[in-house]
């Protein structure tokens, strides 16, 4: 089976955490299933859930390059330099990353959920929202990319793997899409 989640900011990929932070056991209650990829406790959005390990590789192996689409709130204004580097890909420590496709967008789209708690204001200092999309998964790696050229992330939400799009779920909602026979 396939399950999309939007999993809220501050849960934690996981059903279980000896520090008793918020997991995924506090929003999904179907047994065996595990998260076909992560998000960071700090991101929002798309999680795909399953209970099939050859479907878990295919959404999260780096040489399937799924593509994943974020929409990521920035501080500060994305300039063409900014966004042509993002398209080309930027040097992170562990390399290169390959070419993102980005595009900023007019503010914030009236469909978001507000975040609890609120991304911190400050007057001084403009923010601005991108979609971006990657086909690698690494390890904060919208974060890394948007802080190299000089952008860094305030809020990141998951809109979409691969084919899967987060659609009309709500912070803690979750969908079954798919049954494998």
């Amino acid at each position: 089976m396939l399950i999309l989640f939007n999993k809220p900011f501050g849960v934690l990929c996981q059903f279980t955490d000896r520090d008793g932070r918020p997991t995924l056991a506090e929003h999904v209650r179907i047994k065996d299933v595990y998260a076909a990829g992560r998000l960071d406790q700090d991101s929002e959005g798309l999680l795909l859930l399953t209970d099939d390990g050859a479907l878990a590789h295919r959404i999260t192996d780096p040489r399937h390059r799924q593509a994943k689409t974020y929409l990521v709130q920035i501080e500060g204004h994305a300039d063409m330099q900014a966004l042509e580097s993002l398209r080309r890909g930027v040097l992170l420590k562990d390399g290169p990353t390959l070419p993102a496709q980005v595009r900023a967008l007019d503010g914030e789209p009236g469909w978001l959920w507000p975040r609890d708690p609120p991304v911190r204001f400050r007057k001084t200092v403009p923010t601005a929202w991108l979609e971006l999309s990657i086909s690698e998964g690494r390890n904060r790696q919208v974060r890394r990319m948007t802080a190299a050229v000089g952008l860094p992330t305030l809020r990141l939400i998951r809109t979409r793997v691969g084919a899967h799009e987060l659609g009309s779920l709500q912070p803690g909602q979750h969908r079954l899409i798919e049954e494998s026979r």
